[in-house]
């Protein structure tokens, strides 16, 4: 799980990049305070990866409950916080302008804690159907669960649009799914 370096990086830089190029005065509020967090955490960790990372065993079974709320502001890289904060930056501008900044950080808070929970009972089903334990140490930290379900929100706001994956022309009613799969074949983990 230890996989990030302090520091500025090129995934980083290329952030900051793509922030100065939309402009902070065109990010709404509740968007650039979450892009803030993620990157202030990135470069100040609250803990080690490996004591942020949420799990069955550390949630549920030691009962580290703090989990739900520090893995979805941890990034295990400069590259994965990079993808998922550019991935915010859309997303935020586009449902925070609809839904206003209040109801926008609710639904933030709500889905970077019930992600969590969603991962973890995911988790146990694995741990039950395929009879492998292993499953509840799996661990996980990031924003993309958050994003995913901010992308079928928006995907409700915005019916009938088309959505470019990896160059593709798709519909924005499944783009979320053939994003997700093409994030996982292009990193893993």
């Amino acid at each position: 799980m230890e996989r990030r370096r302090r520091g500025v990086s090129a995934g980083l830089l290329l952030l900051l990049y793509q922030i100065s190029q939309v402009g902070l005065q065109n990010i709404p509020s509740v968007t650039l305070g979450v892009l803030v967090l993620n990157i202030f955490l990135f470069l100040n960790p609250l803990r080690p990866l490996s004591e942020v990372c949420l799990s069955v065993n550390e949630a549920v079974h030691r009962k580290n409950w703090q989990r739900l709320l520090l893995a979805p502001f941890h990034h295990a890289d400069d590259w994965h916080l990079y993808y998922n904060m550019i991935s915010m930056l859309w997303k935020g501008i586009m449902l925070e302008r609809k839904l206003k900044s209040t109801w926008f950080a609710y639904i933030i808070a709500v889905f970077s804690v019930l992600i969590g929970v969603v991962y973890m009972v995911l988790e146990l089903l694995l741990v039950i159907i395929l009879d492998d334990p292993s499953y509840e140490m799996n661990c996980g930290v990031g924003f993309s669960g958050v994003l995913f379900a901010l992308k079928v929100l928006n995907n409700h706001y915005n019916p009938g649009r088309v959505s470019r994956v990896l160059g593709l022309p798709i519909s924005s009613k499944y783009a979320c799914w053939v994003e997700l799969v093409a994030i996982h074949l292009i990193s893993p983990g």
